[in-house]
């Protein structure tokens, strides 16, 4: 099977996502919105879709993948557009109520096709899939740079994208290959309410709960650093919105390197080693981060932040597949019931900024890394495989 429809997907997933972390500053001034608002905003819809996509995973598995990829493609293209039409709070709530779900049925079920083409190499393939999307956040802020050059706001650089994923579709449904064998046109609830009950039974097994509860703390120094670090950089350090896309550019870009050398340092290193070494680094670069005044060290200490938390979640995510094996689509499922919790944390982050600053919110975002020393100690990795 070709995975290169796959990578695109997610390609195309990271370069809307990067668009809009860098556009915050900006959304957040035409909108007038809040440090409340934006916490609820970056919080809601992961919760909604959390909800809805545990059902799209299941369905992966036991009905037409391909169909829910493609449906899932028209509604992320909707959800774009309609964040580009966005006029206020409510109106942008919906639309990324929208696009969440939309995301994980075009792009977590693409993620699901690729790691069953070849169940022996997860690791290495959510490597190539993770390069992929690091390409697309790194070009999602010059994008929205060079549109603005050229006098296109943040709502034209949306429209752009609703119309790029049109484009995308109509490849990945030429080239996605349709299921073998019969399946039905409707699915079967028996089938659906087998796939629930294998999903719940796999919560209880330590080792599948343990790389689940560490993808949802790794975020915090991936997905939810990357949406407030635009803002930290206006209301913290004093930039102007442009300066902050450098910044956005700067710790996406150092990712992006990190990202293309974890595919060959996977075939020599063992990857929780790696993993280790990287979550030692972070306790100890986040806190200078924060704590330095000069904004050229904090550029540099910004762009090792990301290079070194490069394989995270390709790490975590590869070895939640493996644990699993068979289950790709139940994956996505029980990931998404353990991110019901994860996806309060970006909101007690901006419930912290609303009442404390937002520097003190962002040292909330250290109980990623200790989670993951935690989690990856080999006495931890001992007592849970016992």
């Amino acid at each position: 099977m070709n995975n290169f429809p796959f990578l695109l997907i997610e390609f195309l997933d990271e370069l809307v996502f990067g668009v809009n972390e860098a556009a915050w500053p900006l959304i957040r001034t035409d909108l007038q919105l809040n440090y409340l608002q934006i916490g609820l905003l970056l919080s809601v819809p992961g919760i909604v879709s959390a909800i809805i996509e545990p059902f799209l995973g299941i369905l992966g598995d036991v009905w037409k993948r391909r169909l829910l990829i493609l449906g899932g493609g028209i509604f992320f293209a909707l959800a774009c557009l309609l964040t580009g039409l966005s006029t206020g709070f409510v109106f942008l709530l919906v639309a990324l109520c929208v696009f969440y779900p939309s995301s994980g049925a075009f792009v977590s079920l693409s993620q699901a096709a690729l790691m069953d083409t070849d169940p022996s190499r997860h690791d290495h393939n959510m490597a190539r899939w993770t390069f992929a999307g690091s390409l697309g956040v790194v070009l999602g802020p010059l994008l929205l740079s060079a549109m603005a050059f050229i006098g296109f706001g943040w709502r034209g650089v949306f429209i752009a994208l609703a119309c790029i994923t049109v484009v995308a579709l109509l490849f990945a449904w030429r080239r996605i290959p349709r299921e073998a064998g019969n399946v039905p046109e409707i699915p079967h609830f028996l089938d659906v309410w087998s796939g629930v009950r294998g999903a719940f039974s796999a919560l209880r097994r330590g080792e599948v709960l343990r790389w689940l509860v560490l993808l949802q703390f790794s975020d915090l120094m991936l997905d939810v650093l990357l949406g407030f670090l635009a803002l930290y950089f206006v209301d913290v350090a004093g930039l102007k919105p442009g300066q902050a896309a450098l910044g956005i550019a700067v710790w996406s870009g150092l990712g992006l390197l990190g990202d293309f050398l974890l595919i060959p340092l996977l075939e020599r290193v063992h990857g929780l080693d790696y993993l280790r070494v990287s979550v030692v680094l972070e306790l100890l670069l986040f806190p200078a981060f924060l704590l330095v005044p000069d904004l050229v060290i904090k550029f540099i200490l910004l762009g090792l932040l990301g290079f070194f938390n490069s394989g995270w979640y390709a790490i975590l995510k590869g070895r939640l597949y493996s644990s699993m094996p068979g289950q790709s689509g139940t994956v996505m499922a029980l990931d998404n019931v353990i991110g019901l919790l994860g996806k309060l944390l970006p909101f007690s982050i901006g419930l912290v900024a609303q009442y404390f600053g937002l520097s003190a919110g962002m040292w909330l975002l250290l109980l990623g890394p200790i989670a993951l020393l935690i989690g990856l100690s080999r006495r931890t990795l001992a007592s849970l495989n016992a």
